[in-house]
């Protein structure tokens, strides 16, 4: 039986996306902000059975997340018994769509707010406190943006940046535009304002975040926004990588592709969703781009960065598709030659306008598929990896990303493609710490991940110590080791303002 504190604790719990776990940082930062510690970073012993405050962040996306949902609630119903001073709050997605629905399902959650207010969590904790019953709060649209709150952030040396919320596409397997509403832009100033403030924390590489990203400038007039805000962020002194998350193939432009290929801190890797092959399930997923575009796009990133690697989202058995749909599929994923891809059996999203179609593909049709695009795709993921045997790569040493590190005595990290790295340490020679960078030998592709032993035969080993590992090792004493403290709010974070159309696209406002 744990000890119980009298720290008052919290619990935050992440489903879904990268926004949410950007999301979940803010939650945190709120949480700390307001007085409660993290259940986490208690000694074992001195841990309460259950946080005095438990959030749930959650995702609508996947197959199955309300049942997910209810299923976690559940569990903790008993917790809430024994202590009735306990509070459940849900948030994000499903909270957006399924609003009243998850107190009438689930009576003893206390707090249900939406992906357009996280910062109203306190308020509705204590008002939930204070009135002795559930407290829902959703809002339609975005008042300010989430960049105004405290963060705490998940790393010391890599953090997330929003750049814009929301998504204008009417994809029709995709209810996040109905969660996340019509696509909202941060000043470029602020953006850049944001990503400087965490390179003089030490951070090292920064994610910039966006439903689609590539459309980024939709507010204030300028379609070129995204290319101009990727090299302002390469003038930003101490920041050694940029990466972005996700475009759309319809808006990718050249102009981003040159540049990814001129600003040397833009990350070679890609992320670009294929979602299917078939222009006719293109069209019928009201992806307005075609398989000819897609392939040209990315003949036209390999052409300018050629060690670029591409990574895709490809969706299964959308309804209508056929066996000669799938096999159109099989092919572009055989010239695209992605370094890995995050694959998808169709399941029906209630709200959604693909849930209510006919000809929905039977499931072990579905499976059938699937598995045999994953053989196709594990076949080219291990040809890609052994194609990089024998070279010197980079590597941004990382926490947590090698889960049998310990028992091979190796540590991991990413490449600058981002791919999965595990690398030996020689004996007496210099340890990088997370954050740093270490130059490593490759000797073996393997398809998810790369492995750099060289070093033990005298190949490459080289350690750069950088300002991501001072800041890392300076949070060695903090109450969870590693973990940043809670860092304020950008200022004056907001929409452009109607002149901001006039103005360059990166001019700092």
């Amino acid at each position: 039986m744990s000890t119980q504190t009298t720290q008052k604790t919290y619990d935050v719990r992440t489903h879904g996306c990268q926004m949410n776990v950007h999301d979940s940082e803010r939650l945190a930062g709120l949480l700390e902000t307001a007085g409660y510690v993290d259940v986490n970073s208690l000694a074992p012993g001195e841990r309460p059975d259950a946080a005095d405050v438990v959030v749930f962040n959650t995702c609508a996306v996947r197959e199955n997340a309300d049942n997910k949902l209810y299923g976690n609630l559940g569990q903790l119903r008993p917790a809430k018994t024994r202590n009735p001073e306990m509070q459940i709050a849900v948030g994000g997605c499903m909270a957006q769509k399924d609003r009243d629905t998850i107190v009438k399902k689930a009576p003893w959650v206390d707090v249900v707010f939406g992906t357009h207010n996280i910062g109203s969590l306190p308020a509705l904790l204590d008002r939930a406190r204070h009135n002795r019953e559930a407290q829902v709060e959703i809002l339609e649209s975005l008042e300010v943006f989430p960049s105004t709150l405290p963060t705490r952030r998940d790393s010391a040396y890599s953090g997330w940046v929003s750049i814009s919320v929301g998504c204008n596409n009417t994809c029709t397997f995709c209810i996040v535009p109905s969660l996340r509403g019509k696509e909202a832009d941060r000043r470029p100033g602020d953006v850049l304002a944001e990503v400087q403030a965490l390179v003089d924390q030490g951070v090292v590489e920064i994610t910039l975040l966006g439903q689609n990203v590539n459309t980024y400038g939709v507010e204030f007039g300028d379609r070129l926004a995204f290319g101009k805000l990727l090299r302002a962020c390469g003038e930003i002194e101490g920041l050694e990588r940029v990466r972005f998350t996700s475009p759309h193939p319809a808006a990718f432009t050249d102009d981003v592709i040159a540049a990814m290929a001129e600003t040397p801190n833009v990350m070679p890797s890609l992320h670009m969703p294929l979602q299917s092959g078939s222009d006719k399930v293109l069209k019928a997923m009201r992806r307005s781009y075609r398989s000819a575009k897609f392939l040209g796009i990315i003949d036209r990133v390999r052409e300018q960065i050629p060690d670029a690697a591409i990574t895709t989202d490809i969706i299964v058995g959308f309804p209508g598709e056929t066996d000669e749909d799938f096999e159109q599929t099989l092919e572009v994923v055989r010239a695209s030659r992605f370094s890995s891809a995050f694959t998808f059996q169709y399941s029906i999203r209630p709200g959604t306008p693909a849930a209510t179609m006919e000809d929905q593909v039977p499931k072990a049709v579905v499976q059938e598929r699937y598995d045999r695009l994953i053989a196709v795709q594990e076949e080219i993921s291990w040809a890609e990896n052994r194609a990089i045997e024998g070279r010197e790569i980079e590597v941004l040493v990382a926490t947590g990303e090698g889960r049998k590190d310990t028992e091979t005595q190796r540590l991991s990290g990413r490449a600058r493609d981002n791919r999965l790295v595990h690398f030996a340490v020689p004996e007496g020679a210099e340890k990088p710490r997370p954050g740093d960078m270490v130059t490593v030998g490759v000797t073996y592709g393997a398809p998810h991940h790369l492995v750099a032993d060289a070093a033990l035969s005298g190949g490459p080993y080289a350690v750069r110590r950088t300002a991501g590992g001072d800041a890392w090792q300076a949070l060695q004493d903090a109450p969870v080791p590693g973990k940043a403290a809670v860092s304020l709010g950008m200022p004056g974070v907001g929409r452009p303002q109607p002149s901001a159309a006039s103005q360059p696209a990166c001019a700092t406002s």
